[in-house]
Formats: structure tokens, sequence, C-alpha cells
């Protein structure tokens, strides 16, 4: 998932900077409606376990309210181990069954400038 950052709440990135979350070995994700608006109007199933919007989380723990959502699009079936990721954006959440993700900067963003300084 390519990501625009946000330069606002981390003034270290420039506007339209943008980064890579990627999801390993994924069997399934979607995309819900949910938005901000909702997610303040108690819309969101989660709405009690994320204590923020605009967060990335993941559920661990017996999850009854999981499979709720009839439009997960399924890549594989889910395997042993797999976890369960969470993205509230600006105007819609992400979900994700898959076993890690990683955070990658692009080229010549504020990450990458940063841990290029540090030597790493």
């Amino acid at each position: 998932m390519r990501l625009i950052l946000n330069h606002y709440a981390f003034p270290a990135f420039q506007e339209d900077e943008q980064g890579i979350l990627r999801f390993g070995n994924s069997s399934r994700y979607r995309l819900g409606e949910t938005n901000d608006e909702g997610w303040y109007q108690n819309q969101c199933r989660y709405r009690q376990a994320a204590p923020d919007w605009g967060e990335f989380y993941e559920l661990t723990g017996p999850d009854p309210l999981r499979d709720q959502p009839d439009d997960w699009i399924t890549l594989a079936p889910d395997a042993d181990g797999m976890r369960h990721f969470l993205f509230h954006m600006k105007d819609e959440t992400f979900e994700c069954m898959a076993s890690d993700w990683s955070f990658a900067p692009m080229a010549d963003n504020a990450l990458h400038r940063v841990l290029g300084a540090q030597g790493g």
C-alpha cells in the first residue's frame, strides 16, 4: 500500500511525500467505508478496541467481529499465525490478514534522509 505521509502531524515530511506499507503473505484484505465521521459516530465495529482514528493497529486475541463484513477479498486461505491489521485512513478503513508487515520510505523522503544520516 502506497501512502501519502502526514506532513502536518510529522513536520519532518514534506507535502506529498510517500511511503510503502507492505504486508507479507497476505491471505485477504478489505477496504471499508467507515471514514473519520463514521468513526466518531460509532459506526466502526472496532471503535472500542482502537483508541484513535488515523492509526495503524494489530488486533490480537479472540475476535468475533473479524468476519462480520462480507466484502473481504480472498487471496489465499488463512494460515496459522495470520495477524489482523487495521488501518484507519481519512476516507476509509483498510484491513488485512497477513503474517507480518514492513514499512519502507520512498526514495528521498524524510525517513530515507534521517536513516541515511544516521548510517542506517
